[in-house]
């Protein structure tokens, strides 16, 4: 019977906090402790051509990037992802790893409603040259990155700001040029409704979310930056599986990035109380 209860508090979490899972940004929130999530992340750029690349080079890029989290405790959670894509190349191959931590610190909880602070912290270690003035830990640079999360649930809607600082390091294949930013400033507004159910009857029932997300870069050393836009779907099944796909856009910038535009999706399914079932 504990079990039992134990199982549906986490699914009632879930639940009632469904549109705070953004596609594009983490939330201050945590997923629940004694779990673990795998998380399938793909990312398409369509066909391009830019003089900065070669001409064989300019077709439709792709990456997987598989992602393990697991909630250590309802304040700390870890994520370890890895890459491989033909972004650089035409073959596709392995292009490295990272790890990312994140914190809560603050929470205020009320009826329907919350507010919760975190900070993180990200590392990476990717081979891949350094040829763009966009910084990205999520495959594409090796560096480290740190900032604040503060996500504010009010019923239906979630509303959350993320502010970070990321450092790139030199890569193995090719040294920095003058001309590269090695230091970055980003932001992101992510918006979540809940579309359904509209009343909770089962925890079998799906979830429906819509999302909206704003992403901005800034690099201080160039003076370049980026606004992006990036509305998504999201489904939720039986409390555990999780779908998303989404597109990014940009619409205002100049700087000097791999494409300004690409598809997501996204496959995630957790596994709850994992400290119980290994001890059965």
């Amino acid at each position: 019977m504990k079990y039992i209860i134990l199982c549906c508090m986490v699914c009632f979490k879930i639940h009632t906090h469904a549109q705070e899972l953004f596609p594009l940004t983490e939330p201050a929130s945590n997923m629940p402790a004694n779990s673990v999530g795998i998380r399938i992340n793909q990312t398409l750029m369509p066909s391009f051509q830019e003089s900065n690349l070669e001409a064989s080079n300019t077709g439709a890029k792709y990456r997987l990037n598989p992602e393990l989290m697991w909630g250590i405790s309802k304040k700390l959670m870890v994520h370890a992802n890895v890459y491989a894509s033909n972004m650089y190349q035409q073959s596709f191959r392995f292009e490295g790893a990272s790890m990312y931590f994140k914190y809560r610190f603050f929470s205020k909880d009320e009826t329907r409603q919350h507010f919760r602070l975190a900070c993180f912290g990200k590392a990476s270690k990717v081979n891949n040259p350094f040829k763009y003035n966009e910084i990205n830990l999520g495959g594409d640079n090796s560096g480290v990155g740190l900032g604040v999360i503060a996500t504010q649930l009010l019923h239906k809607l979630a509303l959350s700001f993320t502010g970070g600082y990321t450092k790139a390091f030199r890569s193995n294949r090719q040294e920095f040029s003058t001309a590269q930013p090695t230091e970055t400033f980003s932001y992101s507004l992510s918006s979540g409704y809940l579309l359904w159910p509209l009343k909770y009857k089962s925890f079998n029932q799906p979830n429906f979310n819509i999302y909206f997300e704003v992403l901005g870069n800034f690099n201080p050393e160039t003076e370049e930056s980026f606004l992006d836009l990036a509305p998504a779907f999201q489904i939720i099944l039986k409390s555990r599986t999780r779908i998303d796909v989404g597109y990014r856009k940009q619409i205002k910038g100049n700087m000097l990035r791999l494409s300004e535009s690409a598809y997501f999706l996204k496959f995630e399914y957790n596994i709850f109380n994992i400290n119980h079932k290994k001890n059965a």
